[in-house]
């Protein structure tokens, strides 16, 4: 790719790690310019299978090398990711299209994640006594083990992140993984493999594979244990149903249609300067992104003119440096939706404030980051995820009214509210309907927070990642309890009959001194 740090070469070889042998492989487009950047092979039926069989295999050692070693390999290959982090840099912005800080964002997540992973495992995970029954006559045990192997399928948006987000914990709980990655992502997710694999991760533990959702995804979900989709709500909801026939687990994270509430005790420049990065990082095409703004009236006229007035600002370009804010759409079906969702609303009488007009001289997919007004419910941009550098401002006259329409909708994933004062917005973040909600923030404060679980409302998904929680979702939980033989239990009648006022005293007791 003229330009790119990441040349046709480079692509290519790295997509010897997958496990691929189709003849007939797809050309891959590279964002900034259009054109062909790589060659990528295309697995068969017969590649997943494989592929899991010898992750099975793997697996069955990978956990039984116990949670010290799988520590030190994962905190390796945590050293690995920062360690190759400019290639892995350019081959994020190379297949995505965003700018290098954004692509940074990816790197940071991806070393964050894994490092917690590594060192919260045993802690979560390793065998709990809990409260008997019966305190002294039973003693109680709770033991988790591995689902076995997790099927993990990525979006092409954040392909290093969000890989590594299910990867990471997955590793450490003990499972093998076989990951169908988005052919627009493949490059940097073999990349980032490379680093666990050098870091000690058995090759067969972790595959990856390519290939048409409804075929090689499809397949994927058939063979895992517990699933992890990262996607759109359609898909999703094929994805649970398909996996619920063999009452396999899933985790979802799906569509957003995000609402940033602006309270009118917010300084108007520093609030929109927030505003624009949480609607136009990564163009937009981020599923925690917001896309819908509500003003309180008593600051409208400020903010509104400053977030105009920021986002006019904002340098888009596709240097592999630090010096561009906004970078491309990462393909034309994106270009062409976004493009679609701006001429709607125009049409119907929207107005434009900002942006607004692709940029060909720059790269034949960048579109100004966009602000729209006097969005009605007649335009597809109103309820339907544009997943683009798109957002529409409403003016409101309180926040309660600003809470209703921001919970108006069937999407709940994540939130932001921006307010003078932190109090009052958690106050108001509490009542918002979403997975996640971020106060003087777009997304990054809970994005960023690894150890506290991310995830959907309503149509926005099921399950979480991150946290104890994205760890205990890769397990079984097994309880094991015994007798300890301080006291017989009743058997028959006769032994009821003379243990049941005891046992009633007991129940007693233990609600007096509240014991659980």
């Amino acid at each position: 790719m003229p330009g790119s740090p990441l040349d046709r070469a480079t692509a290519q070889e790295l997509t010897r790690d997958l496990t691929a042998s189709a003849k007939n492989p797809v050309t891959v487009i590279a964002p900034f310019t259009g054109e062909p950047l790589h060659d990528l092979p295309q697995s068969t039926l017969a590649d997943v299978e494989a592929a899991t069989a010898a992750a099975r295999v793997a697996q069955r050692a990978w956990w039984a090398a116990g949670f010290a070693h799988r520590k030190r390999v994962l905190l390796r290959a945590h050293d690995l990711l920062l360690e190759r982090r400019e290639q892995l840099l350019d081959a994020v912005q190379t297949e995505t299209g965003k700018t290098r800080g954004q692509a940074f964002e990816e790197v940071f997540i991806a070393a964050s994640s894994t490092r917690y992973a590594a060192l919260s495992a045993k802690r979560v995970l390793s065998q709990k006594r809990r409260r008997a029954g019966i305190p002294v006559v039973m003693r109680t045990l709770v033991r988790y083990e591995p689902k076995g192997i997790v099927a993990t399928i990525t979006p092409w948006n954040y392909p290093l992140a969000l890989a590594i987000m299910d990867i990471s914990p997955a590793l450490a709980a003990g499972n093998g993984i076989v990951q169908k990655a988005d052919d627009q992502g493949a490059l940097s997710i073999l990349l980032a493999r490379r680093a666990f694999v050098d870091a000690g991760v058995p090759a067969d533990l972790w595959a990856v594979v390519c290939g048409p959702g409804a075929e090689i995804g499809n397949a994927v979900v058939d063979q895992g244990d517990y699933v992890c989709f990262t996607g759109s709500t359609n898909t999703g909801k094929v994805v649970a149903e398909r996996a619920s026939k063999r009452l396999v687990g899933v985790s979802l994270e799906l569509g957003g249609k995000n609402p940033m509430i602006v309270l009118d005790d917010v300084n108007p420049a520093k609030a929109a300067g927030d505003a624009a990065y949480g609607c136009f990082s990564a163009s937009g095409q981020l599923c925690v992104s917001m896309e819908r703004v509500y003003v309180e009236k008593g600051v409208s006229d400020a903010f509104t003119a400053a977030f105009a007035a920021r986002t006019s600002s904002l340098k888009l370009g596709t240097a592999f440096d630090y010096s561009t804010d906004v970078g491309s759409l990462a393909t034309k079906a994106q270009f062409e939706r976004v493009t679609a969702h701006i001429e709607d609303a125009v049409k119907k009488g929207a107005t434009v404030l900002a942006g607004g007009k692709p940029r060909p001289e720059i790269g034949p997919y960048f579109i100004e980051p966009t602000v729209l007004t006097n969005v009605t419910s007649e335009m597809s941009c109103d309820r339907d995820e544009t997943f683009g550098a798109l957002v529409a401002v409403h003016v409101v006259d309180s926040a309660d009214e600003a809470v209703a329409l921001a919970n108006d909708s069937e999407f709940g994933l994540n939130a932001s509210v921006l307010s003078g004062s932190v109090r009052r917005g958690r106050r108001v973040a509490a009542q918002v309907e979403a997975g996640s909600v971020n106060v003087n923030e777009g997304y990054r404060a809970s994005f960023s927070a690894v150890d506290a679980p991310m995830g959907g409302v309503k149509l926005s998904g099921l399950g979480r990642r991150n946290g104890p929680e994205g760890l205990l979702r890769f397990v079984e939980s097994r309880t094991i309890a015994n007798a300890t033989g301080v006291l017989q239990l009743p058997r028959t009648g006769a032994e009821f009959k003379l243990l049941s006022g005891p046992m009633l005293l007991l129940l007693r007791i233990l609600r007096l001194v509240h014991r659980r």
